[in-house]
């Protein structure tokens, strides 16, 4: 069965949706349930005009995006109690709002190298919301990537040029072809579309369902 889970590294819905969706597949799989689930994390950008290297702090974008320091307040404290009931500890207090296109090159760079991209993927979720780390900022990048096991010098000369470019552009015309306008998106076998940070329970009846699906 093949997922594709599109998303962006700095959706908070994304990574809570990550953690619920991985303890899903682990509660499955430690029952003796055979998914043989192969998944491939796809592109998406909610803020496309984000800058590459000015961090500037989230809550002041999400101040001017959602009406207010109040209003900001609001959404960043709800997210955060979100993700603290699934085991993340958030701190966006020091998080920065960041352009991520060079992050998921990063992570294609990874898949097309048949290294783990869900893990890198989670490794760069966690620079953002834990650490508050520019995840747009080619030192970081490569500091993540490099700890990850990709080539320090190969990393770093792909961040410093165009490559990848063309694929994210694909990746991301290919998301609106699908119709998906909002992330965490999860499609399964281009047929069957979960939208949204389902909770754990309900990701084990999708998988379940599908899973017997595929046997008959």
């Amino acid at each position: 069965m093949r997922l594709e889970i599109f998303s962006d590294v700095v959706c908070p819905w994304c990574y809570i949706g990550k953690q619920r969706f991985d303890r899903a597949v682990a509660n499955l799989t430690s029952g003796g349930f055979d998914l043989n689930l192969e998944v491939t994390y796809r592109p998406f950008q909610l803020d496309p005009t984000a800058p590459m290297d000015s961090p500037t702090p989230v809550r002041d974008a999400y101040a001017k995006k959602f009406g207010g320091p109040e209003r900001a307040n609001e959404i960043l404290n709800h997210v955060t109690s979100i993700a603290a009931t699934e085991g993340l500890n958030f701190n966006m207090d020091i998080a920065v709002r960041a352009n991520t296109s060079r992050a998921h090159r990063l992570i294609s760079l990874a898949q097309t190298t048949h290294l783990d991209h869900t893990k890198l993927k989670e490794l760069l979720m966690i620079a953002y919301f834990c650490d508050g780390k520019d995840v747009s900022n080619i030192n970081t990048l490569v500091d993540i990537a490099t700890s990850f096991g990709i080539d320090r010098n190969q990393v770093s000369i792909m961040l410093n040029s165009n490559f990848g470019q063309d694929q994210l552009n694909s990746d991301l015309l290919r998301a609106n072809d699908l119709g998906v306008t909002a992330v965490p998106t999860y499609i399964f076998n281009e047929q069957w579309s979960v939208p949204g940070a389902q909770d754990t329970e309900t990701f084990e009846r999708v998988l379940k369902k599908l899973a017997q699906q595929e046997m008959h």
